[in-house]
């Protein structure tokens, strides 16, 4: 049986625990996978070569610069899960913001800091939501995110976002809810995984922070909002974050390629779950 040619981006020294398994995986399935790692010196030609032997792309890493990489591939007519459409509203928190407020979904009171530091502070004043979470626009796994509990720390947390790079991007004021995080993760429109990321020792249980990882019960609300959200954003392969604020549920944020080892002794399963999927989309 000719097997299917998948390509999968990805940025590393050397092939990491997780590429390993989608080449094991992709094994049991029949499935040819060509590696692309970003982290290396592409050759255009090459890369072009390459990509024409795939059926279908997937990107497996939430680097900024592999979204170039996304359309590169879509102009030479291949098919990317997820395409590059989908990082307007997931990698930029303030048009999430907009898109939830704009489709009713629940989110924490949000504003878009002016960056004239004098200008934000009066934002923040008039928002008056202490403590407030503040956050650069566009950040993975917990960067660049700082709760404040009055306006000086806000101001130096302000200060500090611009400085650490030498790269001024937007900031957003963000309302504070003391709660654990609620990973919600679907493939094709399914929920295939729940995590709860427990609090230990930060404030913050989302990203790198949250260290416990176990299963919650999804219920019908969130099954709601969920399936609302999937419609929205067109995601296919979808991790959402949610807190609770007053016992109800709200989504923090939404994320293209998800982490897929939350749960160690599930994280074949769930790769192999990619490939299933990926391998139905191919033949379309």
């Amino acid at each position: 049986m000719k097997k299917e040619v998948v390509g999968v981006i990805y940025s590393g020294k050397h092939l990491g625990k997780e590429e390993k398994m989608y080449l094991r995986e992709a094994h049991k399935r029949n499935i040819e996978l060509i590696m692309f790692n970003l982290a290396e010196k592409i050759d255009e030609d090459e890369f072009e070569k390459q990509i024409k032997k795939c059926k279908i792309v997937i990107n497996n890493t939430a680097e900024d610069y592999a979204l170039e990489y996304i359309k590169t591939v879509e102009e030479l007519g291949r098919k990317v899960i997820d395409k590059s459409k989908v990082y307007y509203y997931t990698e930029d928190k303030w048009m999430l913001y907009l898109k939830c407020k704009e489709h009713k979904i629940p989110t924490l009171d949000t504003i878009l800091l002016s960056e004239n530091l004098n200008v934000a502070k009066g934002e923040l004043k008039k928002f008056n939501k202490w403590p407030v979470v503040l956050k650069r626009t566009i950040g993975t796994m917990g960067q660049y995110v700082e709760k404040a509990d009055n306006m000086i720390e806000a101001e130096w947390m302000i200060k500090n976002f611009s400085g650490k790079d030498n790269e001024k991007l937007p900031i957003i004021a963000q309302e504070f809810a003391a709660s654990d995080s609620y990973r919600v993760t679907c493939i094709n429109g399914k929920i295939v995984q729940t995590a709860l990321k427990k609090k230990t020792g930060s404030w913050k249980a989302t990203g790198v922070y949250g260290e416990k990882f176990d299963k919650f019960k999804v219920d019908k609300e969130l099954k709601r909002i969920v399936d609302k959200i999937l419609k929205v954003s067109q995601i296919q392969i979808c991790g959402i974050d949610f807190l609770k604020k007053n016992d109800k549920w709200v989504v923090i944020d939404i994320n293209a390629e998800p982490a897929l080892d939350f749960i160690d002794r599930e994280h074949s399963k769930m790769v192999g779950l990619v490939l299933d999927f990926v391998k139905k989309e191919s033949r379309k």
